[in-house]
């Protein structure tokens, strides 16, 4: 006499196994570049060889985060980043090497080589801060347009638009910075504030002096948005121990 099966026992275990194979293919691509490890997320990379030296390269995944040109407030100044996955940070400073150009045809008419760095994000990518530049604004032939190379927001609720709406000039800044080239950036995190230096520069391009989001710690990544082809190089953190006022070990070299 053969034994009575259970379908729906069995069922139930197909069910949970499909459910495993699903949860691993969206969970994020990884990629080693020098000594970190990056997740990719809503975005594509590579690490490539450019102008002679090893870069990270992304750019924006239209598939996994569409854009809609006429709902910039809603589908821009999202989590479109790789993400350094060994670090916490909460103060100190962050510094990289980023080069950007605008892709060709460019999906965004008014691209401007959106590009910078993402800080204290939450483990599930719902929170963060950030502070990019427009690269291509920073060569500008009117002053308000220069004005607006520099820009601060803080995910989900503080984005560019609602910021330029609610307080005009305050989250944004000039910068000597232009489309296809070299540009050192320096963010120093102290608390509540964030200072942007540029190109070595002895003083600070860009204060924020009162963050807006609400995350103290997390994560790192560098960050990217529509029509920007990224390149990254030479990424250093430093934490800062506030309590002490004294600079932490150095970590995360590239």
């Amino acid at each position: 006499m053969l034994p009575k099966i259970n379908y729906i026992i069995i069922m139930k275990k197909i069910l949970f196994f499909l459910f495993l194979v699903a949860s691993r293919g969206i969970s994020a691509q990884q990629l080693t570049f020098g000594k970190q490890t990056f997740e990719l997320h809503n975005v594509t990379g590579s690490v490539i060889e450019f102008q002679g030296k090893k870069v990270l390269k992304i750019e924006r995944d239209l598939k996994a985060l569409p854009f809609d040109v006429k709902n910039l407030g809603s589908t821009v100044d999202e989590p479109t980043y790789a993400k350094l996955t060994d670090v916490d940070f909460d103060n100190g400073s962050i510094e990289v090497k980023m080069y950007a150009d605008i892709q060709n045809p460019s999906p965004f008419a008014a691209a401007a080589g959106f590009i910078g760095i993402a800080f204290r994000i939450d483990e599930s990518d719902k929170a963060f801060e950030s502070i990019y530049l427009r690269p291509k604004a920073g060569r500008a032939s009117d002053q308000l347009a220069r004005n607006r190379t520099v820009q601060y927001y803080a995910y989900p609720n503080h984005k560019f638009d609602k910021l330029r709406k609610d307080a005009p000039g305050k989250y944004e800044g000039a910068a000597p910075v232009a489309l296809r080239e070299w540009i050192t950036v320096k963010i120093e995190v102290n608390g509540e504030t964030a200072e942007l230096f540029v190109n070595n520069a002895k003083y600070s391009t860009f204060i924020v002096d009162k963050m807006l989001g609400k995350t103290k710690s997390g994560a790192i990544a560098l960050w990217l948005d529509i029509a920007t082809v990224g390149y990254f190089k030479d990424l250093k953190v430093t934490k800062k121990v506030l309590k002490v006022k004294q600079a932490g070990e150095k970590v995360n070299d590239i």
